[in-house]
């Protein structure tokens, strides 16, 4: 029962994770301290997608899921939980670059916004 739990945590840390690397670039605005855990979460998950390697929370929470008496799965955390909802029909290797090239185009589209937002709110300091 344990092993499952945690594997069951695992997978809830794993999709934090990708929501993190994915939209945390807004917290910047809350603390500009956040960059520097943000920026490197985008360049980890991009670089996974880029390479088609597997993220080591998926072997972990294999592990656990066998430890548990359970069954693992091939493949990664993405092909295994969010592919069959986003792309139900399969994933390849070019699905997987999409996925990429999507994560760092909503990080820039972010950064973007925050920038903006420093820039008006330091305008309107010295004004």
């Amino acid at each position: 029962m344990m092993y499952r739990i945690l594997a069951d945590l695992v997978v809830i840390f794993h999709l934090l994770f990708i929501i993190f690397a994915l939209l945390g670039g807004l917290l910047v605005i809350w603390r500009n301290i956040m960059v520097l855990v943000h920026i490197p979460a985008v360049l980890w998950v991009s670089v996974l997608s880029f390479k088609g390697w597997i993220c080591p929370l998926t072997p972990l929470e294999n592990q656990l899921r066998l430890a548990a008496g359970g069954e693992g799965y091939p493949g990664g955390f993405v092909e295994h939980y969010l592919i069959p909802v986003i792309y139900p029909a399969g994933f390849s290797f070019d699905v997987q670059i999409v996925l990429g090239i999507t994560a760092l185009m909503i990080n820039f589209v972010i950064y973007a916004f925050v920038y903006y937002w420093e820039k008006r709110r330091q305008d309107r300091t010295y004004e």
